[in-house]
């Protein structure tokens, strides 16, 4: 497998995680229907997911996760930090589209870093 193959599978990766992520935001988070259905306590599962998202979004667990894991990503050398560092990319994208994007941007910018950085 040749070495540009994970970069070429990211670069058509996040772009489609980036839309996603919009798509939750807009589509299950702001969408009116689901606002007006999740009023009362139901059993939808969509009911459900909308409600543990806006906890995790509420304590910024998306966003501190995806800064643990850039910061890791920074003492781990080589391939091992490299894939940290998509994981961070995997987690800070959502983050700075679902409201944490105060802690997200460094995440992301982090994560960045790393990816780009020479080989030693």
């Amino acid at each position: 497998m040749s070495r540009s193959w994970p970069v070429i599978v990211l670069l058509l990766f996040l772009p489609l995680w980036l839309a996603a992520s919009y798509g939750v935001r807009y589509g299950l988070m702001e969408d009116a229907q689901w606002v007006g259905s999740c009023v009362v306590p139901t059993d939808l599962w969509q009911c459900q997911v909308r409600s543990l998202l806006g906890l995790g979004i509420h304590f910024q667990v998306i966003a501190w996760s995806a800064l643990a894991l850039a910061l890791l990503a920074q003492l781990i050398p080589k391939r091992p930090g490299w894939w940290l560092a998509v994981l961070a990319l995997v987690f800070g994208l959502p983050a700075l589209v679902l409201y944490t994007a105060s802690i997200a941007v460094f995440a992301v910018v982090l994560a960045g870093l790393r990816l780009v950085r020479r080989k030693a």
